[in-house]
């Protein structure tokens, strides 16, 4: 036997109560009045009980018709404004927005971003979850996340944020005068190394080299670790050891010299930070809005700010 929904006739009942009658309600339905009869003949053999007196001159509700649209009229009413609430979402940014993004992302996206788009659009509220693992954005109720170019999984459309990120050794001058220049990657067995513990993975990160097309990791050895990026970089600017960090983290540091690095022609270059979601979430407003806002400050601070 087929399932009834509670909801099947209703829509024919409200528009028959309203235009007290089945060809008006038919029109407005825009379907056949023989569709109208049928489901409020249907509607009365569930509820066991006549809705509407019918004569060949007029249509009126019985007690009971009066008493179930007594009841429906508010609950329709709230419907009607629940779908008149979505159709918001489709004209102009509003709900709330949940973002993932790795530590690395705070300042580089984040802090630099979120100042213009709550000013340009201060109906989305917005959460952002810190988290360096790759995430599961439906599990997660994420609408977006930013990750490494590279980390994306491919049925994700993924937006490029930053430029790509070339690797670098660096350290502060005095620590190159008391400790000698690093030549080759070998040479970093003889130096600190400050360890960066990923603060959601929990692991320390690998150094990764390319020495003649061939890839191969150093594991960091030295006396100090730390989760966070911008102590990283004060510590190595305090010449206590070297640091592996992205170009983009410490460009005003290697311009002013307060860092040099070493090994330049040892280092990858990765992918940058994409902002990236499902194929299905496009087409909101409030992301369509914060890509743009991204787009447009980002494009400014060509690559944005490193972290502090």
């Amino acid at each position: 036997m087929a399932r009834t929904d509670s909801f099947t006739g209703l829509s024919e009942f409200l528009a028959v109560a309203e235009h007290a009658s089945f060809r008006a309600a038919a029109a407005d339905l825009r379907v056949t009045p023989g569709a109208v009869s049928q489901a409020i003949r249907s509607l009365e053999t569930r509820v066991g009980l006549p809705l509407f007196q019918r004569t060949t001159r007029s249509v009126a509700l019985t007690e009971a018709g009066t008493a179930l649209l007594t009841r429906l009229r508010p609950a329709a009413t709230e419907i009607d404004e629940a779908l008149g609430a979505l159709a918001a979402l489709r004209r102009r940014p509003i709900g709330h927005l949940r973002l993932s993004v790795p530590r690395i992302a705070l300042a580089l996206v984040i802090e630099p971003v979120l100042a213009e788009f709550r000013n340009s659009c201060p109906d989305v509220t917005v959460e952002v979850d810190v988290d360096d693992l790759n995430v599961d954005l439906a599990a997660g109720r994420f609408d977006a996340g930013i990750r490494v170019g590279s980390l994306i999984e491919r049925d994700m459309i993924a937006v490029k944020l930053t430029r790509d990120c070339r690797w670098l050794v660096v350290g502060a001058p005095a620590y190159f005068a008391s400790r000698g220049n690093v030549r080759l990657p070998e040479d970093l067995v003889y130096h600190e190394c400050l360890g960066y513990r990923f603060p959601t993975a929990r692991t320390v990160q690998r150094w990764q080299f390319t020495t003649g097309g061939r890839e191969f990791f150093v594991d960091p050895r030295g006396s100090l670790t730390v989760n966070d990026t911008a102590t990283l970089i004060a510590l190595a600017k305090r010449g206590l050891g070297l640091a592996y960090t992205a170009d983009i983290l410490v460009e005003p540091e290697l311009a002013s010299g307060e860092l040099k690095a070493v090994l330049k022609s040892h280092l990858p270059t990765t992918p940058g930070l994409s902002l990236y979601f499902p194929a299905r979430s496009q087409q909101q407003p409030k992301l369509r809005a914060f890509i743009d806002t991204a787009r447009r400050v980002l494009r400014k601070s060509a690559g944005g700010s490193r972290e502090r």
